[in-house]
């Protein structure tokens, strides 16, 4: 009986042992996985945004090539335009873009072949659409290289048409409203406007030149406006009277020959190179300011600047462009 006893106790103290050793590994090693994690530490909100680039210009951007030689005049619709870019073309002639970017003509013309001028001129506009009746094959090649959208009378025809009470070619016309707009920097973003610079020299009257056609420009203080004439006459925009400027700008740059087109004489068609930098005249406000011009890149608007180095802003209102031989 003793030693049953005896057994009965030691067997006791063995399960006890066991019991005490399990319990312990279960506190040593177990113990972390019964408390939840604790969470990480919070963080404060973030005050910067992501980067993001800064969308394209989407303005509605629309140029005209449109003629004027005397049998072409007086014109229609160019007193909307807010640009317009007199380029030398064959013969010592000159044919002008008007560019419209928010108010529209209802009608616009006569609407005349584009130049290889235009292909680098009007890039800084971003993705314009460029209205004309044709081209030469290899200025054509120029102008769908370019970022322009092309449209012609044979593409669209339902946005021209022909008057009959004129001669060819100077009979063609548009219904602006009726082409594809094209997008991208309109004439207040590729050009600066703002307060004239100090200085200026007072000028009533401009004469801009070119070997078969003179443009005469006159101040007019109480129309604001440099009021503009061809060739010894008026230049009339059909229903709005003589054409004028708030800013007149005389671009000196580079002529070099062009491709495609020639004149009677076998001359080819000049090409205007309006990328790189020249002299500038700007006419606003019935003064005369001298500087330069500067455009880095065909995608750049131009910009001006005195030959002091400040910049050179255009008066507010339609905008007159020369480009000339330097």
């Amino acid at each position: 009986m003793r030693a049953r006893a005896i057994r009965r106790l030691l067997a006791a103290v063995a399960v006890f042992l066991a019991v005490g050793a399990a319990v312990a590994a279960l506190l040593l090693f177990g113990g972390d996985e019964q408390r939840p994690a604790a969470p990480p530490p919070s963080r404060p909100p973030s005050t910067t945004s992501a980067p993001t680039s800064t969308p394209p210009p989407r303005d509605s951007v629309l140029v005209v090539k449109i003629d004027n030689v005397s049998a072409a005049r007086p014109q229609t619709g160019l007193a909307a335009a807010e640009v317009v870019y007199v380029e030398p073309v064959e013969g010592g002639l000159t044919r002008l873009a008007a560019v419209y970017s928010g108010r529209l003509p209802a009608v616009a013309g006569p609407v005349r072949s584009a130049r290889e001028t235009d292909a680098e001129l009007l890039a800084q506009y971003g993705h314009p659409t460029l209205a004309f009746s044709g081209a030469a094959p290899e200025i054509m090649d120029a102008l769908r290289a370019a970022p322009l959208n092309v449209v012609t009378e044979l593409s669209h025809p339902g946005a021209y048409y022909r008057d009959p009470g004129r001669p060819r070619p100077h009979n063609l016309y548009t219904r602006p409203a009726e082409l594809p707009m094209g997008t991208g920097a309109g004439p207040n973003r590729v050009l600066r406007f703002g307060v004239a610079p100090a200085g200026g020299r007072a000028m009533t009257e401009h004469t801009v030149s070119y070997r078969a056609a003179s443009y005469h420009l006159r101040w007019s203080a109480q129309q604001r406006r440099w009021l503009v004439s061809l060739d010894g006459s008026p230049l009339i925009s059909s229903g709005a009277g003589q054409v004028g400027a708030a800013t007149v700008v005389i671009q000196h740059v580079r002529v070099e020959p062009g491709r495609g087109v020639r004149d009677s004489t076998g001359s080819l068609s000049p090409f205007a190179r309006t990328v790189g930098t020249g002299r500038v005249t700007v006419l606003r406000d019935g003064l005369a300011f001298e500087g330069t011009w500067s455009r880095p890149t065909a995608a750049e608007g131009t910009r001006f600047t005195t030959n002091d180095g400040e910049p050179l802003r255009l008066a507010k209102g339609p905008v007159w462009v020369f480009l000339v031989g330097s």
